[in-house]
């Protein structure tokens, strides 16, 4: 589902996570060659990733059954 961006914070690795509308985080890593995201390493380049729309994973896994 997607979600915007409304937000970052760093993990306990110091990795970027987007802090989404919904309240789940999703890791922006920025990891040449194999993942390109420069915007991610300044403050400039994540304010300017505010409001753009990540696929939520958490939001597309089926919610656990009923106990």
């Amino acid at each position: 589902m997607d979600r915007r961006i409304v937000g970052f914070h760093q993990d306990e690795e110091l990795h970027w996570v987007a802090d989404l509308e919904c309240g789940h985080g999703q890791h922006v890593r920025h990891d040449p060659p194999w993942i390109n995201r420069p915007l991610v390493t300044s403050a400039v380049g994540r304010q300017a990733m505010l409001g753009r729309v990540l696929a939520c994973k958490r939001c597309d896994e089926p919610s656990a059954p009923d106990d």
